[in-house]
This record gives structure tokens, sequence and C-alpha cells, in this order.
């Protein structure tokens, strides 16, 4: 197992939420991946009903929060993402737990769940362009993509704060969710992010490999997000046993909608036990 960068803390764990090994707590567990620009934040709306019944992981991509920013490029690929997951599952000494991602995060965690189907109960995942473009699309975007990391570089935190996706720019957050992406995105490291574009978003899609998934899927989907309905389609008509759950949010419907993603993620999970 390679040594474990990212950041990552746990919820529902008996004595508290800490980092560190599992204790004798029966509850299944959850890893929770989020997306571009976010952090540890994405999920206050979802802990406090998810661990009533679960124990969470939650984990910081590269760059974001509370992790590095190493400058090898091969650790920000999606492959050596899905070895940082198996490490903390490892340590953890988790046999087998729900894997929860959203936008970027949908496409670490879908690619996880196709590499390591053996290790995952089932997943849900958000509105996630970068899973599920099609062929093609590494192409398209990969000139936007190296301009946007050429600004991290050169802006700082001035990038970060005019990027749209900065989750701090969200007018309709709740104030206390609100402060802590304030916080976080205080953290943010330009070269960290500029990185994540180039070696993490670039080559993310699992569009080709949809198909393959082997367990249980659920898409909980953000209707106001438009440019995400040809990729809903596709998942509807490629994942093998899916199921998707509509809400009025936009992009993050864990935020936009979390007492509907909440409860269809509880109900979701008791269709399908750990065995």
């Amino acid at each position: 197992m390679p040594p474990i960068l990212l950041h990552y803390e746990t919820h529902g764990v008996s004595g508290g939420d800490r980092p560190g090994a599992a204790d004798g707590d029966a509850k299944p567990w959850i890893l929770l991946v989020h997306g571009m620009l976010s952090s540890r934040s994405q999920w206050m709306p979802n802990l406090p009903a998810l661990t009533e019944q679960y124990r969470a992981v939650v984990i910081e991509l590269l760059g974001h929060g509370r992790s590095p920013s190493p400058p090898t490029p091969a650790a920000y690929t999606p492959q050596a993402y899905g070895a940082q997951f198996e490490a903390i599952r490892a340590l953890l000494g988790i046999e087998r737990w729900y894997v929860i991602g959203q936008s970027l995060g949908a496409a670490l965690s879908l690619r996880y769940t196709l590499d390591h189907p053996e290790r995952v109960i089932a997943q849900v995942f958000t509105n996630s362009n970068s899973a599920l473009a099609p062929p093609g699309w590494d192409d398209q975007i990969r000139p936007f993509i190296e301009k946007q990391a050429d600004e991290y570089r050169r802006d700082g935190r001035d990038a970060i704060r005019r990027n749209r996706l900065n989750p701090t720019a969200a007018k309709w957050l709740d104030d206390k969710v609100r402060a802590a992406f304030v916080e976080d995105v205080a953290l943010h490291d330009p070269e960290g992010l500029a990185m994540t574009g180039v070696h993490t978003t670039v080559g993310s899609s699992v569009y080709t490999r949809a198909a393959e998934t082997a367990v249980p899927t659920l898409l909980v989907v953000g209707e106001r997000e438009e440019r995400f309905a040809a990729s809903r389609r596709y998942a509807e008509e490629t994942f093998p046993d899916i199921q998707v759950v509509p809400t009025t949010a936009g992009h993050a419907s864990n935020l936009g909608a979390a007492d509907v993603f909440n409860e269809a993620v509880l109900a979701f999970f008791a269709e399908h036990p750990p065995a």
C-alpha cells in the first residue's frame, strides 16, 4: 500500500470524530469524496443524518483544504486516488464500505468501484460531467484546463476566488456551511489545484467502462443543471443496476436538496445491506 497522502477524518465513530483505526462499532462505513474546489464541508448537511446509522470517512482531494500538494503528477491520477482510498480502507480495517462521490469526486469514486468492486457494497453519485464525459472530451477540455492551471499559478488566490466552482460564491448556502467553506477554501493551494485540473480532471471519465459496474448504483440528480441531462440519460441507459432520484437542486444535489439526498441515500443503503 502507498503512504497515505490525503487528509481524512472519520465521523460517527465511538469516542468522537477522529482520524485513526476503526473501533468495535458495528455500523457500516461510507467513503465520501468531494469535487473540484470543494472540501470536507461538502458533506456538512449530510453527515448528521448518515452517521445515525453509519460511520463515515471524509477525505479532501490533493491541493484542497488540509491535504498536501505533491510535486509529482502521478500522485494526482484517478488510479493513484484509488490506491489512496484502498490504503485508508486497509488502515481503518474496513472490509467493505459504501462510496459516495460528488462532481469530480464522483469520477474518482466510480473508477474506484470499477477497479475494486469486491470492496464496495453500493455506491452513490451526484452530477458529474467529468465522470461521464464521452470520448474526445479530454482533447476538448484540455486547453481550458491548462489555461486555468496557468491562472492558478499566475494569480494564486485571486484565481480561486473568481472560479465559478468556488463554493463560497453560492448565495443559497446555509450560513454555517458557507462559513465552513470560507475557512476551507482559504487553505486551498493554487499549485495543487493546477495539478488537479491537468492530472486528475483530464482522464477522469469512466464513460467507456460504466457498463462494467458490478455494484448497485444510485444517482441523485440535480435537475437544474441542464448540461448534465445527456450524462444522466447515458447513466440510466448504461449502468446495469442503477436507481435515479431527481431533485430540484443544481450541480450539488447533496447541498441544494440535502433532505431529499439524505432520505434517498439512507433508503438505498437499507435496500443493499452489507452481506
